[in-house]
Parts: structure tokens; C-alpha cells; sequence
């Protein structure tokens, strides 16, 4: 058992679970909100790995199949946040804001927006296993995220005085339409499969393996001068 908590995977992974615990608990999160399910879907499958790996005493996560996309849905909630919510801007002098409550509400909103996105990237690029996801997972990735979007449209026609109507802008078609809504739809399912189909990249290019050498035996066979008849 001890040599499990000495294997870097299983540090990588209590950080991941560590700060999407914090994070979330640190401010408060509506479940409307995509930047919440995809943390607590995080939070979920990592911890789940954690228990398995600590019973198993191996290294190899739990539902691998699965990591590839809760990868995914944790990278889009720290990209549409940098850079569609946040005009990319710079997140680290929140950090350290002069308002101790500010302060609170920034690391809280650093955390699930960029550590955990990133810390789970790390884990996709630096562990295996690899291959486990074939290349048709891509379309089943994506269903979520869009998925999240009609639904998120649906609940706004059918309960149009909640508080959180439209969880973000590019949901609300007040100013624009539902016709600009469905263009955003098809614009963020092709950043989406892109942003996938590189994952899925990374993950057959780490998992390249060299070609064997050839035996000895078969080398020498080879020197050796055919006798004449």
C-alpha cells in the first residue's frame, strides 16, 4: 500500500480534488451554471479515481474512457471564461486585492476557472492510460457542453421569471434573436470538437511507441557469409 503515495499521479489528483473542493465552497455557485456542473462533475470523477486508486494501490484511474471527457468539460469552463467572459483578461491581480472578501471571491473564482482546468490538463498530458478513447468519443464529448446550452434555453421559455434566466450572454436572445443563439451554438460546437480532437491528439502521440529492434540473434543470422555450393 505504501507505494502508492509515493506515485506522483495520486498528489496531482488530491490537488485537483483540493481546490475544486475549496474553490466551490469558498463563494457561491448556482448549479444553473455550467462553470458549476463541470467542477462538481470534477470534483466527482477525481475523487472517484482517488478512492479506487488508494483500494487498488495502482496507478491506472477508474472509468478511463470517462477522463477524456470530463477533461474537455473542465477546459471549456476555463476557456469560455477567459476568454469570452473575461475578455482575457489577466486573473492574478484579483489575487492579491486590497478587500479581504474580494480577495476571497477572486481565488475562489481562480480556482475553478484556471487551477482546476489546468491541474486537469496536466494529468491528461502527463498519465496515462493511454489510447482508451477512440476517436468517434469526440461526438459523445461534446453532447454535454451543447446539451447544457438548449437546456439552459429551455428552462428560460419555460420559467422566464427565474433570477438566473440566461446563465450567460451568448444564451439570451433577447438583443439578437434565437437565430444568433443557434449561430453561437454552431460556432462553440466546432470550438469544441477542435478542442477535443487536439486532446485526443495529444493522447495518440503520447502514447507512440518506438519501433522494436531488431533480435540480436536475427543481426548476427545476417552477418554470417552464405557458404558456397
Amino acid at each position: 500500500m505504501a507505494r502508492i503515495w509515493l506515485r506522483p499521479q495520486l498528489w496531482l489528483r488530491v490537488l485537483i480534488v483540493g481546490s475544486g473542493l475549496v474553490g466551490l465552497l469558498a463563494d457561491q455557485y448556482r448549479i444553473a451554471y455550467y462553470t458549476t456542473q463541470s467542477n462538481l462533475i470534477t470534483l466527482g470523477y477525481f475523487s472517484g479515481v482517488l478512492y479506487w486508486m488508494v483500494r487498488r494501490n495502482a496507478v491506472e484511474p477508474a472509468a478511463p474512457r470517462l477522463r477524456g471527457a470530463v477533461t474537455l468539460w473542465i477546459l471549456i469552463t476555463g476557456l469560455i471564461s477567459h476568454f469570452m467572459l473575461e475578455g482575457g483578461a489577466n486573473p492574478l491581480p484579483g489575487l492579491v486585492a486590497g478587500d479581504p472578501a474580494e480577495q476571497v471571491t477572486n481565488w475562489s473564482r481562480f480556482l475553478v476557472h484556471y487551477a482546476v482546468p489546468a491541474l486537469v490538463l496536466i494529468d491528461w498530458i502527463a498519465f496515462g492510460p493511454r489510447r482508451v478513447s477512440p476517436w468517434r468519443d469526440l461526438w459523445l464529448w461534446i453532447l454535454f457542453p451543447l446539451g447544457y446550452g438548449v437546456a439552459s434555453v429551455l428552462r428560460a421559455v419555460a420559467i422566464p421569471t427565474v433570477s438566473d434566466r440566461y446563465p450567460y450572454f451568448f444564451l439570451n436572445p433577447t438583443s439578437h434573436g434565437y437565430g444568433w443563439v443557434a449561430g453561437q451554438f454552431v460556432r462553440l460546437a466546432v470550438i469544441f470538437a477542435g478542442l477535443g480532437a487536439i486532446l485526443l491528439l495529444i493522447d495518440r502521440l503520447r502514447g507512440r511507441r518506438p519501433a522494436p529492434a531488431a533480435p540480436p540473434v536475427a543481426e548476427e543470422a545476417a552477418e554470417l557469409p552464405v557458404p558456397s555450393p
